[in-house]
């Protein structure tokens, strides 16, 4: 017995070092993301037995803070989930690695154009696409038949047709169109659709009072101003479902997460009776762009593991995964591929989203775009309420756009031959 248990030595030493020799992926990921995502590291780790992934579960009103932090403190995990809004800002710390020479030209191809664009920065790309979103037009049928409206609108002309013979029709209190204002997303679709440049002079200034923003937010303000829309913000619905279908409102601009929400809390009795519709242009050239959004999947620019690292974005980018996904979050797939198959073929709803999808462009990339953001909604809100004339809105969203910019301008300066 002493003997064998002798001989055996040598193999549970052998097994017990060939654990330690499994190469450790930290990977941080956000919010329900974050949760579900661990259930596809099995079959990562079966095609890989050498690697072991370790994710981290980080809510999303905590991530950013936390990835400066670890950035700070040159604590990064080897991959982690980027906002696209975010990329921009690590790519000026310089806290992600370029994957120029890791995406085929075949693979960028199976990309949505403006997702991926989002990624790049300066010619380069620094994130992959994880999964996309964009938002476009939620709508009541019925509604529109009523009204006299076998299709959603494909024009700004037909949609302000639309919302005007939706608030003719009788039964009290009823708005054609939901825009809560205190967003900045719909008069930015607006003005990206016009053609507007939001910022100038390699994004140094706002350019909030050209012609082609101006254009957008007087069209956006009129719906407001003709009632077509309740004067509220997102805090003073109840309950956006049930007024949803209890018709207070017949149109809303959302993006596909409400699929799912709308599936599930909506009564029976209505499931027949909404529909998705990509969104209204200024002219013939339907679809109007709408935003191009999501979040991509980086590698830290401090990682010892870059080539594992990139092994398991590979995994999660393929269509399988992007499907398994899909199936699990209802996150929109980033590969035009994944979306051949019946699970999204089929479902009519979710395919508007696909047809937007060829049709986004992304929002300004530099680090400063979110605080700008919050101000568009800012000023957007008084103008609405009447706060703020259209002119002084616009000349005040400037005047803070540029003190927001101050610095990149300094910067720029600075970096100048």
């Amino acid at each position: 017995m002493r003997l064998i248990g002798f001989l055996l030595m040598p193999a549970l030493l052998g097994a017990c070092g060939g654990d330690r020799e499994k190469t450790v992926l930290e990977f941080w990921a956000m919010g329900q993301e974050g949760e579900v995502v661990q259930s596809l590291m099995p079959e990562f780790e079966r095609l890989h037995p050498e690697l072991q992934v370790k994710v981290q579960q980080i809510p999303w009103s905590a991530a950013h803070e936390k990835l400066l932090t670890a950035y700070a403190g040159d604590a990064m995990p080897d991959v982690f989930q980027l906002g696209n809004t975010w990329i921009p800002e690590f790519v000026v710390l310089k806290a992600v690695d370029s994957l120029d020479n890791r995406l085929t030209a075949q693979q960028r191809e199976d990309y949505f154009e403006g997702i991926i664009e989002t990624n790049e920065i300066d010619g380069r790309l620094h994130g992959l696409p994880w999964y996309v979103d964009t938002r476009l037009l939620f709508y009541r049928t019925d509604i529109l038949v009523k009204a006299g409206f076998s299709a959603p609108p494909k024009t700004w002309n037909e949609w302000l047709a639309t919302m005007a013979a939706i608030a003719a029709l009788p039964g009290g209190d009823r708005y054609a169109l939901l825009l809560p204002m205190n967003e900045w997303q719909v008069p930015v679709i607006l003005a990206l659709q016009m053609g507007s440049e939001l910022l100038r002079d390699e994004a140094r200034f706002g350019n909030f009072r050209s012609d082609a923003f101006r254009q957008a937010f007087r069209f956006y303000l009129d719906i407001f101003r003709r009632g077509y829309a309740p004067a509220v913000s997102e805090a003073q619905i109840a309950n956006l479902y049930q007024e949803f279908a209890s018709g207070y409102f017949a149109m809303y601009v959302t993006g596909p997460w409400n699929i799912v929400e709308f599936e599930h809390r909506l009564p029976k009795s209505m499931q027949g009776r909404w529909a998705t519709a990509p969104m209204p242009a200024p002219d013939e050239s339907y679809p109007g762009v709408s935003l191009a959004g999501g979040a991509s999947l980086a590698i830290a620019r401090s990682s010892s593991r870059k080539d594992q690292a990139w092994k398991l974005i590979e995994f999660l980018s393929e269509p399988e995964q992007q499907l398994a996904f899909y199936r699990l979050t209802g996150d929109l797939p980033a590969r035009r591929s994944a979306w051949l198959h019946p699970d999204l073929a089929t479902a009519t709803r979710t395919q508007a989203f696909k047809t937007q999808l060829e049709r986004v462009v992304s929002t300004p990339k530099i680090p400063e775009w979110e605080r700008i953001a919050s101000k568009i909604a800012h000023y957007t809100e008084k103008a609405v309420r009447g706060e703020l004339t259209e002119e002084q809105a616009l000349a005040a969203l400037d005047k803070d756009v540029d003190r927001i910019l101050e610095k990149r301008r300094w910067l720029l300066r600075k970096r100048a031959p």
